[in-house]
């Protein structure tokens, strides 16, 4: 009996043991030291993308709340302090009284 469980085998070609040249250059080209310098340098490109774009994150969501904490509730005061000057304006008009001098 054989070893070999199930399967058919084929008949070996002949120069079957001679890869064939096509082979020989892909297996010898994707071993070189430049080709693993190359996927190396991917490797570290990636890498360092990805912490960037990681950082480059959290400075974009602290901005963001920054912004929200500090800024917005300027913009609304100034809102209300512009719609006061405003209303005292129009009161002033309908009084018939000059109005105040606005800041220059």
């Amino acid at each position: 009996m054989s070893s070999k469980k199930g399967g058919v085998s084929l008949p070996d070609r002949p120069g079957a043991g001679n890869d064939g040249i096509i082979s020989r250059f892909s297996s010898s080209i994707s071993q070189s030291p430049m080709v693993y310098q190359g996927k190396r340098v991917a490797s570290d490109a990636a890498f360092v993308a990805k912490k960037l774009l990681k950082s480059t994150g959290k400075a974009a969501w602290i901005a963001g709340t920054s912004l929200l904490i500090l800024i917005v509730p300027l913009i609304i005061e100034m809102d209300r302090d512009a719609q006061l000057t405003e209303l005292e304006m129009q009161q002033a008009s309908l009084l018939g009284t000059p109005p105040p001098p606005g800041p220059k």
